[in-house]
C-alpha cells in the first residue's frame, strides 16, 4: 500500500513523542533516496545544500525554486520531510503565513521558521515580532493540516549572540506561540543543551551537529529528541570535490580519485532503487 502524505505526517509526529532520532539533510533526490536506504526515519532539506547545488550562496534561492525543491524531495522517498524554510521568505507575519501554506501544499511533514533578519545591523527580529511570525505560521498550518510539525528556531548563536538565556527566552515564547519543536542551532556545550531541553519540556528539542562533537547516544542522554546535520553532508561532499579539483588544477595529479565510490556501486544502488519503486 502506498504511503500517503498523511501517513508521513502522522509518523513524523510520532517520532517527536519519545526517544531520539537523526534527521539527515539531503540536497537532491539522489542523496535523499540513498539516505532512506540506510534506515533513517525522516529527512530534512538544507537551504545551503540546495543553494550551492544551484550556484548560489545560502539564503539566495527564490521561493518558487525552494517550493519546487521541497515538492521533489517530499515525493522522492517514503520518509517524512522537514523543510528548512529559512525565515519564511517574508518579513511580515501575513507573508510568512501565505508562504508556509504553500510549503505545506508541497507535501512536507514539518517546517522551521527562523528569527534571523539577514540584516547585519539588526540580525534578529525583536521578540514580539518574531513571536507573531511563529503564531502566523502556526495558524497557516492549522488551516491546511494541523498535523504538520512547526519548528521554532532561535538563531542568536549563529549571529554572534551566544547568550543561552536569550535563546531560551525566545524558544519558550515560540513554544507558547504554537511551535511543536524548538531549535537553537549553534549550542556548544552539554550544559547549554540541557538547559534548553529543560526550559521547553515537554516539547522536543532539535540539536544541530555539524562536526565531530557529540554522538547520538550522548545527545539522547541529554534529552534531545532529534538531531539534524544542516549543510554538513553537502559540505562533506563539496570538501572531497574541491580537494580533488584543486589538486588536479595545481599539480596535475588525479590521486584524489582513489577515495571515490566505485561507479558500479553507485549505479547498482540507483538501478536497484528504481526497480523497487
Amino acid at each position: 500500500m502506498a504511503i500517503t502524505t498523511s501517513d508521513k505526517r502522522a509518523e513524523f509526529r510520532r517520532l517527536h513523542q519519545a526517544g531520539c532520532f537523526v534527521i539527515p539533510n539531503p540536497w537532491d533526490v539522489g542523496s535523499a533516496r540513498y539516505l532512506q536506504s540506510l534506515g533513517f526515519k525522516a529527512l530534512a532539506s538544507t537551504s545551503s545544500g540546495l543553494a550551492w547545488s544551484t550556484g548560489r550562496p545560502d539564503n539566495a534561492v527564490k521561493l518558487e525554486d525552494v517550493l519546487a525543491h521541497l515538492a521533489a524531495l517530499a515525493a522522492a522517498t517514503d520518509l517524512p520531510l522537514n523543510a528548512d524554510f529559512e525565515g519564511g521568505y517574508a518579513r511580515d507575519p501575513a507573508g510568512v503565513a501565505a508562504n508556509v501554506a504553500r510549503a505545506v501544499a508541497a507535501g512536507i511533514a514539518g517546517l522551521s521558521i527562523e528569527d534571523s533578519t539577514g540584516d547585519k545591523e539588526a540580525p534578529l527580529y525583536e521578540l514580539p515580532h518574531a513571536v507573531e511570525r511563529i503564531r502566523a505560521a502556526r495558524a497557516a498550518i492549522d488551516r491546511v493540516d494541523p498535523t504538520v510539525v512547526l519548528v521554532g528556531r532561535a538563531e542568536g548563536f549563529l549571529v554572534g549572540r551566544t547568550d543561552v538565556g536569550d535563546a531560551i527566552a525566545r524558544l519558550v515564547a515560540y513554544a507558547e506561540a504554537g511551535a511543536d519543536c524548538l531549535y537553537a542551532p549553534g549550542l556548544r556545550t552539554a550544559d547549554e543543551i540541557s538547559a534548553v531541553v529543560k526550559a521547553v519540556a515537554p516539547k522536543p528539542v532539535n540539536v544541530l551537529v555539524g562536526g565531530p562533537t557529540f554522538t547520538v547516544a550522548e545527545l539522547a542522554a541529554l534529552g534531545v529528541r532529534r538531531i539534524s546535520v544542516g549543510g554538513a553532508m553537502a559540505r562533506t561532499a563539496w570538501g572531497a570535490f574541491m580537494r580533488v579539483a584543486q589538486d588536479i588544477a595545481a599539480t596535475g595529479s588525479f590521486a584524489g580519485f582513489a577515495s571515490a565510490a566505485p561507479f558500479a556501486e553507485i549505479n547498482r544502488f540507483f538501478a536497484d532503487d528504481l526497480r523497487r519503486r
